[in-house]
């Protein structure tokens, strides 16, 4: 199995980045492989090691197509592949670490078989050398304090494909040597990578984060709330991630994602930590994801990423009955939103009644919309005579009265309860019989406005996201009064307008908002907690999840008056104690700090 007979040689004491010039990675998996390459193409002598020959085998050819496809595609030079190559040794037995500078374990995630490895370690390496747990559930201070060397251990988290992914977590215990830490922060910034100090807590920061969400996700599925392909399109289309939570808990593991989730609950007792059972009945039924070819999809393979049908997967064109003609929309509002939807339909070939409060106020409406339509012929998008069609087709108007012959009448003013139900009690007297009645509310019940008329059958929620033109996703929300053929309807609507919808029912935060929000709550009660602070978490979800933005970024952009809203809501509908909004997200609003809108909210600001 050794690519080379005789030991590494010995190297100096290690005590910055350069001085790690020997690297031993213990367990030669996906990640193992992964951190191997990315050390040897930074001149790194690695030392991989697996009990398994064919894991070992597995990594030289892994590091063989990696490093071909960079010469073929002129990212380095035939030579720099042959010394990339000769860089990386493979052994079978822990005692080829002994002249090691660094070590980074990356077994199964199981304590005994760490604590084992680490146990034979410390009998092989130098005093010097510094060991990594690539662990990002168990505990680095356990590991350390039954080590001979606890000041030398640490944790050190790269993400898959550790490659591509630039975020490393340098974890430390309270009885790690800062030395130490410097040394690997060091060498991560060298790596090209960008480092993140955590403390020793299940999850650390990134995972801290996503397995909660990942979590909900599962559960929310599991309670038949909504499909597993509307949960990840919602995700993805709602808040641009890359993937969606029941896609990416295959690409993790069923089983590691529940091994992470057990750790969290043993740590902190929040309820939102606590495994969904869905994750066990699947990891013990060894439908671990895509590793097994089946987890909450099916693959064609066991290892590949491609999701093939099954019997879950919906019909193409799925037929929902006879839905009502819809040729005309009344959209009720003036502000972004209520623009927005309205340019959204127009520009689709529906004539538009834009209602606002004031005559004012609707010719203003209107004038938004015919300024971002400039916006897209300045950029190409469409001609000038397009638009002058599209907005010939919205009418402004300063009174309901003027919904009087429309088809479908979008709510779209303030969110308020007592301002939608007063609107849809005037819509229910003014619309005609077999009109479809929409709110675009993001966290009150739709059927509180439904029952505000005599139709409720006529009501159910159409909540678009913004900006309305550029996101294509709509979350339909039937009430359990919803006619079937106004479900019908708004699902054609939807994809007339070129959006793709998703059904769920009426209950808090529907699903985008229902797994959004207590992942940001989560992360302020992080910066609470003086865990990490919000540069730190902002990067880890970026450079970790691959998220548009962090999760302060986006609170500030959202507002944190609306997010304490949205948060209230779901505490309040759901009582359980894990959503209870953030102390220091109260006293942000209370003091005026509202995000991005006021010029403070998290960050500071530069006033406009």
């Amino acid at each position: 199995m050794d690519r080379q007979s005789t030991p590494p040689s010995q190297s100096a004491s290690p005590s910055s980045a350069n001085s790690l010039q020997t690297v031993a990675v213990v367990g030669l998996g996906t990640m193992g492989t992964g951190i191997a390459e990315v050390l040897t193409r930074a001149g790194h002598e690695v030392i991989g090691i697996d009990i398994s020959e064919a894991a070992a085998r597995g990594a030289v050819a892994a590091l063989e197509a990696a490093t071909a496809r960079s010469v073929a595609r002129e990212r380095m030079t035939e030579q720099e592949r042959t010394d990339v190559l000769a860089r990386f040794r493979t052994f079978g037995d822990l005692q080829a670490a002994a002249h090691a500078d660094l070590v980074i374990e990356v077994v199964p995630e199981d304590y005994a078989l760490k604590q084992q490895v680490f146990a034979s370690l410390d009998a092989i390496v130098r005093p010097d050398t510094i060991l990594a747990t690539g662990t990002n559930a168990l505990s680095v201070t356990r590991l350390a304090a039954e080590s001979q060397r606890p000041e030398r251990v640490l944790g050190l988290h790269f993400f898959n494909p550790a490659p591509a992914m630039k975020l490393v977590e340098v974890v430390s215990s309270v009885l790690t040597a800062p030395p130490a830490v410097e040394a690997v922060t060091a060498l991560a910034r060298a790596l090209g990578k960008e480092p993140v100090t955590a403390g020793d807590r299940p999850g650390f920061v990134a995972d801290g984060l996503l397995f909660g969400y990942l979590n909900q996700a599962a559960a929310m599925y599991e309670a038949k709330y909504a499909s597993r392909e509307d949960i990840d399109a919602a995700m993805r289309l709602g808040c641009g991630l890359p993937m969606g939570p029941l896609a990416l808990l295959d690409l993790i593991g069923v089983d590691t994602a529940r091994t992470v989730l057990e750790a969290m609950y043993a740590a902190s007792g929040d309820r939102l930590h606590a495994p969904a059972p869905v994750l066990g009945h699947l990891a013990e039924a060894g439908l671990t994801g895509r590793k097994a070819g089946r987890g909450f999809y099916t693959y064609d393979a066991p290892g590949s990423a491609t999701a093939v049908r099954d019997a879950q997967t919906p019909l193409d064109g799925a037929h929902l009955g006879g839905g009502r003609p819809v040729s005309s929309v009344g959209v009720a509002g003036s502000g972004t939103m209520a623009c927005g939807i309205a340019q959204v339909f127009a520009q689709a070939g529906f004539d538009v009644v834009l209602a606002a409060r004031s005559p004012e106020k609707a010719v203003a409406a209107k004038a938004a919309i015919g300024k971002s339509l400039s916006r897209m012929v300045d950029r190409g998008r469409m001609t000038a005579e397009t638009r002058e069609e599209i907005l010939a087709r919205v009418t402004a108007a300063d009174s309901l009265e003027d919904f009087a012959g429309v088809d479908l009448a979008v709510e779209a003013v303030a969110e308020d309860l007592a301002v939608k139900q007063s609107l849809f009690e005037r819509l229910d007297k003014i619309c005609k019989p077999g009109a479809v009645l929409a709110t675009t509310t993001s966290s009150l019940p739709v059927i509180a406005c439904a029952k505000a008329t005599s139709r409720p059958q006529d009501v159910i929620g159409m909540h678009f996201f913004n900006p309305a033109p550029a996101m294509k996703l709509v979350e339909v929300v039937r009430t359990v009064l919803t006619a079937d053929d106004v479900h019908a309807t708004v699902r054609e609507v939807c994809t007339r307008i070129r959006k793709h919808p998703v059904d769920c029912g009426d209950r808090a935060g529907f699903i985008v908002n229902a797994l959004l929000f207590p992942y940001l709550n989560n992360a302020i009660k992080m910066v609470e907690e003086h865990y990490a602070s919000l540069d730190e978490i902002d990067a880890a979800m970026k450079l970790g999840g691959g998220y548009p933005m962090g999760p302060f970024e986006l609170l500030d952009v959202v507002g944190l008056d609306v997010s304490l809203a949205i948060e209230k809501v779901l505490h309040k509908e759901f009582r359980d104690p894990g959503l209870a909004p953030s102390p220091l997200l109260e006293h942000l609003v209370a003091a005026g700090c509202l995000g991005r809108k006021t010029g403070r909210g998290f960050r500071e600001y530069a006033r406009k």
